[in-house]
């Protein structure tokens, strides 16, 4: 088994066993089921590399409609959750940049995930937290198609952070660690 394919297994691990089995995603699940999530790893350690993978990703999702969505995991960069925002941040503008607004749309997940009001250790955290700093590039059309019929989905951050933190920190944390 090569170190990338070992790095989609533990993804795939964690996007079942966390984001689905947590239902943190209520629309995960049917991706996942008709194997329409697409994996790519990226070793670079350079911000601007690791971008524009990004951008040849979008480039995929333009040129193959069988494939739902992106994950871009960069298991050898951007440690720092500082650092990785400020690649979001570019990996956002670039895509703006490049007519992909409206388009396609980045959900961010890393190891030390914190939301701005959160503490460190609060497990609410958990439902950004994956095994790896990764990028998660969505169709904005699939997103809207799937929110039509989705009662309230403005509840889904709500109810994710109730879920997590009635699991408590070391649930959370075993959970997403027994995925790597």
């Amino acid at each position: 088994m090569t170190a990338d394919t070992e790095v989609i297994e533990q993804t795939k691990r964690w996007v079942t066993d966390v984001v689905v089995g947590c239902n943190f995603c209520p629309f995960a699940a049917n991706v996942v089921k008709q194997q329409t999530i697409f994996y790519k790893v990226e070793n670079s350690v350079d911000a601007v590399i690791c971008i524009n993978a990004l951008l040849d990703e979008a480039k995929r999702l333009d040129a193959d409609i069988t494939i739902e969505t992106i994950i871009l995991i960069l298991p050898n960069s951007f440690a720092v959750f500082e650092d990785y925002l400020n690649l979001v941040d570019a990996a956002e503008a670039l895509l703006i940049e490049s007519g992909y607004e409206g388009i396609y749309q980045v959900a961010s997940f890393h190891p030390l995930y914190q939301f701005a009001d959160t503490k460190e250790k609060d497990a609410a955290n958990y439902t950004n937290r994956s095994i790896y700093p990764m990028l998660h590039l969505l169709r904005e059309a699939s997103i809207d198609k799937a929110l039509e019929n989705y009662n309230n989905p403005e509840n889904i951050p709500a109810t994710n952070i109730s879920f997590a933190r009635a699991k408590g920190l070391v649930y959370m944390k075993l959970l997403r660690d027994a995925c790597s």
